[in-house]
């Protein structure tokens, strides 16, 4: 998993990234068949405003405009964090057929605390993804200590 590791690392880096703008420490990659970078994003909802801001959703708006569907089924979103339910829905929508995360919905939890405004679905992406009449791989966690270096101090 070297190479994916790269590219989970990538990922992580951005969720520091947006954390160091002010927004939830999340970022995420996605890269075509042939190992290419086609879209990178971090999380946005705290500066933009908009509750769907986050770095799976973004990455995969500019990854939509440049490559079609069948283009997709054959890319790897990589996300710092295990996606949640919402960019789990964008995933299949958008029919790419591999996610590698880092930090797992679990752990992050632990890190999230009880905040109300900060708190998520508790269901995992895999149970999401699993409903798919297409088979989508999901990966993860992975690289666990390195994943949670953006989280540690922030949702204090």
């Amino acid at each position: 998993m070297t190479e994916s590791n790269q590219y989970l690392r990538r990922a992580i880096q951005l969720a520091m990234q947006a954390r160091e703008r002010g927004n939830r420490p999340f970022g995420a990659l996605i890269v075509d068949a042939q190992g290419d970078p086609v879209a990178e994003a971090e999380a946005d909802s705290i500066t933009t405003g908009d509750c769907t801001g986050h770095a799976e959703t973004n990455a995969l708006r500019i990854a939509t405009r440049k490559l079609s569907r069948e283009e997709l089924s054959r890319c790897t979103l990589y996300s710092s964090a295990e996606p949640c339910v919402m960019c789990a829905g964008a995933i299949f929508w958008s029919n790419i057929r591999r996610v590698v995360y880092g930090i797992d919905a679990t752990t992050l939890r632990e890190y999230r605390g009880t905040r109300a405004d900060q708190m998520d679905l508790a269901l995992s992406c895999r149970e999401i993804l699993r409903a798919s009449p297409y088979p989508i791989e999901v990966i993860g966690p992975a690289l666990g200590d390195e994943a949670r270096v953006p989280h540690e101090g922030f949702w204090n």
